[in-house]
């Protein structure tokens, strides 16, 4: 065959399949995502194979290890003992609570990691909801946005002050952006991040998480707050709104389902772009590597690459401290 152009001469060796290669993925690319609780012991996840609810000591070793191989950021995320839940979630902006301590203790065991926390209430809310529930008068439950907003400023400033890098509201409220961005400035932590979790849909695919923490809500779902899975124009609006007030980075969760939103998120703004692949998503790989149907270290590594390659900055993942061995293997 006589042809000018073979596809195939830039992949005919590892060297040159090397040189050509468009999307990488860094370590630095990596947010691990942390599970801990007030008992001094550390307890497998039975929902998540391979992931721990640490206890204090153990989140700090984790923590430690993690920046030792390389990943610069950790998210965190709480299970509040139910005695603390209330309708109010004031314990959401306790100084003495369970998060301000890990931040402080983070912060002075490994000063230089980003730590990165969860702003929203379903943690400390007894009815397991995202923001503070009221009944209509047909009696069906109702979020209350605009007091909900009110009490994630309270929460953002507790981070802010025990010495969070980054506050991520995950919550969905309309205006939550600007007035936590208000809120911080006025307080003088004009410095104090916020990822957006710009488009966040309502996915089938968080029930190990809500597994993890104890978090899904006690009635109904969250689907008058968080997206629409059919809908993509809704996110550019929601990122355009961000934008203005005030986020720094946003982001899409989940990422895999919805590697076409990342895409649209990436050429819509400038604005450093992150993708959560969430709990179910990490679950069904475990599960189809520990019947020995899939090769766990290439399929993880694909699944982010194609997240990475979709238009994320940043990816949250439960595969992080893993993803970075590899990395540094060369196993990539």
């Amino acid at each position: 065959m006589e042809m000018m152009i073979r596809g195939r001469r830039n992949r005919c060796s590892a060297a040159i399949r090397g040189l050509v290669r468009e999307n990488r993925l860094a370590v630095e690319d990596l947010i691990l995502p942390v599970f801990f609780h007030e008992d001094s012991e550390d307890v497998a996840i039975a929902s998540m194979p391979g992931c721990t609810r640490w206890s204090m000591a153990g989140l700090l070793k984790e923590v430690k290890s993690a920046y030792e191989i390389g990943i610069r950021a950790v998210v965190l995320f709480p299970k509040i003992d139910d005695a603390l839940k209330s309708e109010d979630a004031a314990e959401c902006a306790n100084d003495a609570g369970l998060v301000p301590k890990a931040i402080r203790a983070i912060k002075e065991a490994c000063p230089r990691i980003c730590v990165i926390t969860d702003v929203a209430l379903d943690p400390y809310n007894s009815d397991g909801h995202d923001g503070l529930v009221v009944r209509d008068k047909n009696g069906e439950l109702k979020i209350l946005n605009d007091e909900t907003v009110e009490v994630l400023c309270r929460q953002a400033l507790c981070h802010a002050r025990a010495g969070a890098d980054i506050v991520a509201p995950s919550d969905m409220m309309d205006g939550r952006i600007g007035a936590i961005r208000e809120a911080l400035d006025d307080a003088g932590f004009t410095e104090t991040g916020i990822l957006a979790y710009t488009v966040k849909y309502a996915s089938a695919f968080y029930g190990p998480f809500r597994g993890a923490l104890d978090s899904a809500p006690k009635e109904g779902d969250k689907k008058t707050y968080q997206m629409d899975p059919g809908n993509v124009r809704e996110a550019i609006r929601e990122l355009l709104m961000d934008e203005e007030e005030g986020a720094d980075i946003v982001m899409v969760k989940p990422a895999g389902p919805y590697l076409d939103v990342i895409a649209r998120v990436r050429d819509e703004t400038t604005l450093p772009v992150a993708a959560y692949q969430v709990s179910g998503e990490y679950l069904m790989i475990k599960s189809a590597c520990a019947g020995d149907w899939l090769d766990e270290k290439a399929v993880v590594m694909e699944s982010l690459l194609g997240i990475k390659r979709a238009g994320a900055d940043m990816i949250l993942t439960y595969f992080a401290k893993d993803a970075a061995k590899w990395i540094h293997e060369g196993l990539v």
